[in-house]
């Protein structure tokens, strides 16, 4: 099974959680995939959520970039015992003048950031958009600059290469990347961590919101697996 393999990182990352808007803004705790989906589609030039609305007022169903890419197979890899990176909430002034309906125009902003994220990315090659994405990062070439979920977050990508995978027997199995819960079940008996978050892994098409699932990072054994767990040698991973 031939995939994409790539570093992806930053010095800090805010991936926003829109259930919450006063106050603070939270950041959720790892890159999800409609995050993802939107670097990819900003490394080959796509859209985002203002294509959703053409020229004539006319709605589309989703972003140029959701529309191209959705089909796409990922897994992520969190760097990080026990996949919980270091959060922090930064303090700033948001004075543009339109933004607060304050006398003095100042919005003071308090978001969440991570600190330092780092995840393997795994891409699996099996479509047209795939491949496009593969050429772009190993070639280190993109339409535009790819961030973590803000323009103040640089998105650094490297170590890139096509790897072969190869299926593993889930028997007595560990898992490695994030994994949702309704393709994995796993025998926490002997676990010594298990880290769990809901996570967007697409758009609804009546409102383009998030749809989310709940997602596990654990080092407890594999009981059942709905999808094939695949191995770098290293590292076993399941695509969603």
């Amino acid at each position: 099974m031939k995939c994409l393999r790539f570093t992806l990182k930053g010095k800090t990352a805010f991936f926003k959680q829109p259930e919450v808007n006063a106050i603070y803004y939270f950041s959720y705790g790892h890159i999800h995939k409609v995050a993802l989906l939107g670097i990819f589609g900003a490394i080959l030039g796509y859209h985002g959520y203002k294509s959703v609305v053409t020229s004539k007022k006319e709605f589309k169903e989703f972003p140029e970039f959701y529309e191209k890419l959705k089909d796409i197979k990922v897994s992520i890899v969190p760097k990080e015992e026990k996949g919980v990176f270091s959060k922090k909430v930064q303090v700033f002034n948001n004075s543009v003048g339109y933004a607060s309906n304050e006398k003095s125009r100042n919005l003071i902003v308090k978001e969440e950031w991570l600190e330092n994220p780092d995840w393997t990315i795994y891409v699996l090659l099996d479509n047209e958009e795939s491949e496009k994405i593969a050429s772009s990062i190993t070639e280190n070439c993109c339409i535009y600059y790819p961030y973590l979920g803000k323009n103040d977050h640089l998105a650094t990508i490297c170590d890139s290469e096509i790897i072969e995978l190869e299926e593993k027997d889930s028997e007595e199995c560990k898992i490695h990347s994030l994994c949702p819960t309704k393709l994995v079940t796993f025998d926490f008996d002997e676990m010594k961590f298990r880290y769990g978050e809901y996570l967007p892994v697409g758009l609804k098409s009546s409102t383009n919101h998030y749809e989310l699932e709940m997602f596990y990072l654990t080092d407890a054994v594999v009981e059942d697996s709905k999808e094939p767990i695949y191995t770098d040698g290293k590292l076993n991973i399941v695509f969603y």
